[in-house]
């Protein structure tokens, strides 16, 4: 049996075939700290109660027991002369079990495709306006109606004859 607590965990790990990656993305803590608590070197762990509850989070993930896991960590952090956290607190960590949610690449980029698609239609509605509105300056609406005015007849109806009234004030 191995003799410390990281490399009992690292061995549990291992008879479980579990990668330390999977291990990090189940519990979130980072691989250099889980690293750091199978070669024991606690330095480069936050500190604290986090110590604590890394070696706890980890020994669930691999199915060592927990209550044991803490007891190794202490008696080797009192076997270094490292100060342990002594206060009695429980500390429930959440392991994550469902993997994240991941969105298929071709959703993915049919959505952007149609983003893209929107945009240009809008940009190009908008450059289309806006050349209209410039093309309509006043001269051009004057001319339009003066033309318009101009080529109005006024057709008459077979039988109907035309008149004009002035009247006088």
């Amino acid at each position: 049996m191995a003799a410390t607590i990281g490399e009992q965990l690292r061995l549990a790990r291992e008879e479980q075939g579990i990668a330390l990656r999977e291990i990090s993305n189940q519990t979130r803590i980072s691989m250099r700290y889980l690293e750091a608590i199978e070669t024991n070197d606690y330095r480069r762990l936050p500190g604290g109660i986090f110590n604590r509850s890394f070696v706890k989070a980890y020994a669930k993930c691999v199915g060592f027991d927990e209550h044991q896991a803490l007891e190794g960590y202490a008696r080797l952090m009192r076997e270094m002369g490292q100060p342990l956290d002594d206060e009695v607190t429980t500390v429930h960590h959440k392991v994550y079990d469902d993997p994240p949610a991941t969105r298929s690449p071709v959703l993915t980029v049919f959505l952007a495709i149609l983003i893209l698609a929107i945009l240009t239609l809008g940009t190009l509605a908008a450059v289309h306006w806006y050349q209209r509105r410039i093309s309509s300056t006043p001269a051009d609406l004057y001319n339009s109606i003066a033309f318009n005015a101009l080529s109005f007849t006024p057709r008459l109806q077979p039988g109907v004859i035309a008149t004009s009234r002035t009247e006088t004030v």
